[in-house]
């Protein structure tokens, strides 16, 4: 008698787990998934670009959205009005290409500033000539990098895009004041 419920036993767990089978295929299969989905959120920065603007000593660049190439798109924003990198601006996109390109302004020291937020990429020779302005090249490991110097601010379009898309980002600033 034992050795017959030994077996039942067993046999009830292996339907059990047979049911539990059955039911876990069903709801992935049955439940929407969508593995093309992007995770990476777009993000509007025109609110805190007004708000900056107004607030910031300098006058703030960002891109006016029409300017940039198709498939561009915002992914971040912030502004810090002091710190170790004094009044910071930042306005991170991701190019058509999935590359990163950003926006770095501050009032801070330029080379203690640029150093940081180029990942340590170094100045080389090289200069680009933008809308009448000259920016400096910078290459690193991580970031490259184009710097304009100016009156009190910094202004560093870096990332891991190429040099043709960070000179694209950079003609594409303008430059206000609140």
């Amino acid at each position: 008698m034992a050795a017959k419920r030994g077996k039942q036993t067993i046999r009830n767990m292996v339907q059990s787990l047979a049911v539990v089978g059955v039911v876990a295929a069903g709801i992935y299969i049955f439940v929407p998934h969508d593995e093309d989905h992007d995770p990476i959120k777009t993000v509007d920065y025109s609110v805190e670009l007004g708000a900056v603007r107004r607030a910031a000593p300098y006058p703030v660049a960002a891109p006016d959205p029409g300017t940039l190439p198709k498939g561009w798109r915002a992914t971040s924003v912030s502004y810090q009005p002091e710190g170790k990198n004094g009044a910071a601006w930042h306005l991170g996109f991701l190019d058509s290409e999935r590359e990163y390109v950003a926006v770095e302004q501050s009032d801070a020291p330029g080379a203690a500033y640029v150093d940081n937020v180029t990942h340590r990429a170094r100045k080389t020779s090289r200069t680009e000539r933008i809308d009448g302005r000259t920016w400096s090249r910078y290459t690193g490991a991580k970031y490259n990098a184009l710097v304009l110097k100016g009156e009190g601010v910094t202004t560093v379009v870096t990332g891991t895009a190429s040099f043709d898309h960070l000179t694209k980002m950079a003609a594409a600033l303008q430059t206000k004041k609140g």
